[in-house]
């Protein structure tokens, strides 16, 4: 008996009512372990900060240093890594430094001086960084446009996973010393390994909307040809006004969120007179908040809440870097500030500069043009790492208050992107799914 075509009134209504397939979650898993592992660095060192201080005899400004080369690693990372996958073959580069992370994690696991130690921090800094945004676009790739939005934002809740290990790791083990410390960076060495060995069976569909040559290249089974991306490709009217919002948005938001992620338990301990045990049950108390937020992010990632929700959230975490900064970073005005930033950031933080490079960056360039972004930015990151120890030994409400001001100008940033470039982003899901992509 011949099958009818389906009739239109069959089809969803709405593209958020349509089931995203097993596979696309799992590849958003696996590529969110970029994240994961991004973030689990970053927060890993910060837990562990004071214990290599005290192990290895670290001044302020080597503790500084510390941080800041995690995150300049990360922003060369970055760059490289998202040009290497455009110009190579996303799933060869995808594939590659996951790899190299193990083994960087591997080297600051056992490390026995602080010169092991750096040496394993370049490592994993830069195969980190070359990770985020290979990662995002392999995914975007394989996504429909109309499931898009949940998918990249998913990779957002192994981030916050990232954080909660690292802390709740460094919290189980705050009175072991550097035991506990190597068992927190250990656990970032084994998962790296074992992502590579689940990533290397991974099969995609080719990218829907991306250059078809590299499409075949990058599918399962063939080899990745190279692609000529020249620089001309990423300084197109279409890429750089989007990629210039979303580079603003993400550095003012990142020197608040990145400052707290390296130096929240320093803080605490250094500023706010708490005891380590102290400092990372606090960070762990948290953090589940996050978690449970993010996943509701994941929910109206393709939806109009997901930028209403921003407007809301936004001013909500100006209104908690004020409250820290307020109270000069005395334990009672942190206790609010961890409360306030904890229901706002899922929700106006990286998971929206995540979505917005997905939907407005253009497909064929999207590694490098999220890449160049991250990088600035982390470089940026790296400088205030630098110097935000000895900023907070001279005046920890100097150091607040700038803070502070950098989340209003994100916010500002946010609201432009929303209302200026959003609507215009070729990325944007349609209102209806295409009927030329519903089952007969």
């Amino acid at each position: 008996m011949a099958r009818t075509p389906t009739a239109p009134e069959s089809i969803p209504p709405d593209p958020l009512k349509r089931p995203v397939p097993r596979h696309l979650w799992k590849a958003a898993a696996l590529s969110g372990m970029a994240s994961y592992l991004d973030a689990g660095l970053i927060v890993g060192i910060s837990v562990n900060l004071a214990l290599y201080r005290d192990s290895y005899a670290m001044g302020v400004w080597m503790a500084g240093a510390i941080s800041a080369i995690v995150t300049a690693c990360i922003a060369v990372g970055s760059l490289a890594g998202g040009w290497l996958a455009d110009r190579f073959g996303r799933r060869r580069v995808y594939n590659l430094d996951i790899f190299c992370y193990a083994l960087g994690a591997l080297v600051i696991t056992v490390a026995p001086d602080d010169l092991v130690l750096l040496a394993g921090v370049l490592v994993a800094g830069l195969a980190a960084g070359a990770d985020l945004p290979t990662s995002l676009a392999v995914v975007s790739d394989a996504a429909p446009a109309w499931a898009r939005g949940r998918l990249v934002a998913f990779t957002q809740v192994m981030w916050m996973l990232g954080i909660t290990v690292a802390v709740l790791l460094g919290f189980a083990l705050s009175t072991t010393g550097m035991t506990g410390a190597r068992i927190i960076t250990g656990q970032l060495a084994l998962a790296a390994f074992v992502t590579w060995l689940l990533r290397a069976r991974l099969e995609l569909p080719a990218e829907p909307d991306g250059a078809p040559d590299r499409a075949a290249a990058d599918a399962p089974g063939r080899p990745a040809a190279p692609h000529a991306l020249a620089l001309r490709d990423v300084w197109t009217r279409a890429a750089l006004l989007p990629m210039a919002a979303t580079f603003v948005f993400y550095v003012t938001w990142g020197l608040g969120a990145n400052t707290f992620g390296q130096f929240g338990t320093y803080l605490l301990v250094t500023v706010s007179d708490a005891s380590q045990s102290l400092a990372t049950g606090i960070n762990l108390a948290f953090v589940p908040i996050g978690v449970l937020l993010t996943l509701a992010f994941v929910r109206v990632a393709d939806s109009p809440w997901r930028d209403r929700l921003f407007h809301v959230a936004a001013a909500v975490q100006v209104l908690a870097f004020v409250t820290a900064s307020l109270t000069a970073g005395s334990l009672a005005g942190m206790l609010v500030f961890f409360v306030l930033y904890q229901l706002s950031n899922p929700f106006a933080g990286e998971a929206n500069y995540k979505v917005w490079s997905q939907l407005m960056l253009p497909a064929d360039t999207r590694g490098t043009t999220q890449g160049l972004t991250y990088a600035l930015s982390r470089g940026v990151f790296a400088v205030a790492a630098f110097f935000t120890p000895a900023l907070a030994e001279y005046s920890a409400a100097v150091l607040l208050w700038s803070i502070t001001a950098c989340m209003t100008l994100a916010a500002f940033a946010g609201v432009f992107i929303i209302r200026v470039l959003v609507p215009r982003a070729p990325g944007v899901a349609p209102a209806r799914p295409d009927l030329k992509t519903a089952r007969t």
